[in-house]
């Protein structure tokens, strides 16, 4: 297998696009007018409920700086959220390296565009496990796919891409970009990356370590089990 080792990097990188899908979302409604007050062209695709939120809290903005990543991407979401950014447009615009000529040709060749910027949070698997009652499906139901993909993409091209996944670190984003006119430097996206693989390990440990302690018993009296 042959892979890109790159020698060419931008220092900072205006913050253009960013993808928003979120399960706690607080802190939004702070962080998102100031982003678009930072870059009035900033557009902001989002998802689902997510896409809900934050046109309550754009209001007239949100035709203008909000997109709906089924109208990005050509693909509805799926009957319950099943399936909503695993799609090659997302991650050519997430991985996508800016000095790759084969890759700013596919994103030509794909209509798609490079996100800068990915804010995402998990859904809650901790607080679903630790509610009285809670059953290995409930548990698997709440296992999040693209959410997790999606970070791992923004942090693996800290070249160019900031992985926001705790809203704690909504301020100081901000921050970063007012004080940048609406450029992130690559230090801050560096330590955005290595936050954003801690949170990716513990939600995976989280998940195999209450898989591991679902005996056979209570597994199968979780389900018809068809024979």
């Amino acid at each position: 297998m042959s892979v890109n080792i790159v020698k060419h990097v931008d220092r900072m990188v205006k913050i253009q696009r960013v993808l928003v899908s979120v399960s706690d979302k607080s802190g939004l409604e702070g962080f998102i007018p100031a982003m678009v007050e930072i870059n009035p062209k900033i557009s902001i695709l989002s998802t689902g409920g997510t896409f809900t939120h934050l046109a309550a809290i754009l209001g007239e903005k949100a035709s203008r700086n909000l997109v709906q990543v089924s109208d990005y991407t050509g693909q509805p979401e799926t009957q319950g959220g099943l399936v909503k950014t695993l799609d090659f447009k997302i991650y050519l615009g997430i991985l996508t390296e800016t000095y790759n000529e084969h890759h700013k040709k596919d994103l030509v060749r794909t209509g798609a565009g490079q996100i800068d910027m990915v804010v995402v949070n998990l859904y809650p698997f901790r607080q679903t496990v630790a509610k009285a009652g809670a059953t290995p499906e409930d548990a698997r139901a709440n296992i999040d796919i693209g959410g997790p993909c999606m970070v791992r993409a923004s942090a693996k091209n800290y070249l160019r891409v900031a992985s926001v996944t705790d809203p704690l670190d909504y301020a100081h984003v901000l921050q970063v970009l007012q004080k940048n006119n609406g450029y992130m430097d690559i230090l801050t996206r560096f330590e955005l990356a290595k936050k954003a693989f801690k949170h990716t390990a513990e939600y995976d440990t989280m998940i195999s370590g209450y898989l591991h302690g679902v005996n056979n018993e209570r597994l199968e009296s979780c389900y018809n089990i068809q024979r």
